[in-house]
């Protein structure tokens, strides 16, 4: 890149109707996990005006009856109603006067069995046509994982001030202190690079539903000062320092009753806010047979771990499955010309396949992503929460000794 630039990331908050689905989503595949670790999960979510859609594959194994093979409605298990509605309150959406309420919206379900087909491709079993006995990768795709050390979470700028100025609103919100705030928001934060360092932030732009009766220059000032002046260091913000506040000049009607929401649609807020490379495919509703979601999360744990251990200020990896395949196509690092004195991008991709299996089993096992800890992942980005297993940097040392 040039030696000066300026670089934008946003997010958004959890009133967003994209990231209702997202949660709705991620909340059923947690209450299938919860009930069978063994689930197999791909549930996607469709919100507008007081309808949610929640349609996709499940299967649970435990309403599997051996004897004639059938299985029972998903709703012997789970009561989706309920995880629908809890998680629309979760978020706020309780207002007297929303259209889009927990109590009140009307719940379409199309979730049926996963196919057999796939089933089979990753299933720890031998199948006709199949070349291994091995869990295969849920379907193909190429995954990237990113790590830089210009945050203490070892993510890039941009985005990490993105999800503080949106973690802050929330907490404002759901605390009560101010009555006129509402859940559907967005954040975006561009920031100036000199040399590869970022040096200050240009402008920030905050929009976030609110009542009709609250003044504009109320919210402006607010936000502002409780806000942006809160989460982002002094440092980074200059007399120059543009704040774009609710620029449309309001935004009452929000939520899925302004528009409508997807779940995978914010797939770049999910992960590098467009500074990594993104394979293209969505997380939340999937369980981690689904290498979309946890070889993604892999990717993370090694490009993680490789700035960790210092031997790269920046490094993406990227890797590649064949469905029903357990082992991946390729494996890639690149490290965009910061690796340490006397290590090549080659040494350090030597280095990460001899201390990694990236075997769709082997990451399940590893990261022990047969739990119910999803929701937490929905908002704010999958990565940067120190209490996930893909963000640990514990084989940093193992990755410095294996480099020859």
């Amino acid at each position: 890149m040039a030696k000066s630039f300026v670089f934008s990331s946003e997010s958004v908050g959890e009133g967003h109707p994209d990231k209702v689905a997202d949660l709705i989503s991620d909340s059923v595949l947690d209450a299938c996990l919860a009930v069978d670790r063994s689930s197999r999960v791909a549930c996607e979510t469709f919100v507008k005006s007081n309808i949610v859609v929640v349609g996709g594959e499940i299967t649970i194994p435990k309403l599997q009856d051996k004897k004639t093979g059938r299985t029972k409605p998903i709703e012997e298990a789970v009561n989706l109603g309920k995880v629908i509605r809890d998680a629309i309150r979760e978020i706020g959406y309780t207002n007297d006067d929303d259209v889009f309420h927990a109590d009140s919206v009307f719940i379409n379900n199309y979730l049926t069995a996963q196919s057999q087909d796939i089933a089979q491709g990753v299933d720890a079993k031998k199948a006709e046509g199949k070349k291994t006995a091995e869990q295969g990768a849920g379907d193909q795709g190429i995954m990237f994982g990113y790590a830089c050390n210009e945050t203490p979470e070892l993510m890039p700028t941009p985005i990490m001030f993105a999800h503080r100025l949106g973690r802050e609103l929330t907490k404002i919100r759901k605390s009560g202190r101010v009555s006129w705030l509402r859940p559907d928001a967005k954040s975006q934060v561009s920031v100036r690079y000199e040399n590869d360092r970022p040096v200050e932030v240009v402008n920030v732009v905050i929009s976030t539903q609110h009542t009709a009766d609250v003044a504009h220059a109320t919210i402006e000032k607010y936000l502002i000062e409780n806000v942006i002046k809160k989460v982002i260091p002094a440092k980074m913000l200059t007399k120059n320092t543009e704040y774009l506040i609710n620029p449309t000049g309001r935004f009452v009607i929000g939520g899925p009753q302004g528009d409508s929401g997807l779940t995978g649609r914010k797939i770049i807020v999910d992960t590098y806010g467009g500074w990594g490379r993104h394979g293209g495919g969505a997380f939340s509703g999937k369980d981690p047979s689904k290498v979309d979601r946890s070889a993604a999360y892999m990717g993370r744990w090694v490009a993680k771990n490789i700035v960790a251990a210092g031997l790269a200020t920046h490094a993406e990896i990227q890797f590649a499955y064949a469905i029903g395949h357990p082992k991946p196509v390729s494996v890639c690092v690149e490290t965009f010309g910061t690796a340490i004195a006397g290590v090549s991008d080659e040494q350090i991709t030597a280095a990460v396949n001899k201390v990694f299996s990236f075997k769709p089993a082997d990451i399940v096992s590893n990261l022990d992503l047969l739990r119910p800890i999803y929701r937490t992942t929905t908002n704010y980005g999958h990565f940067g929460k120190s209490e996930l297993p893909w963000e640990q940097t514990n084989k940093a040392a193992a990755l410095k000794a294996a480099i020859k």
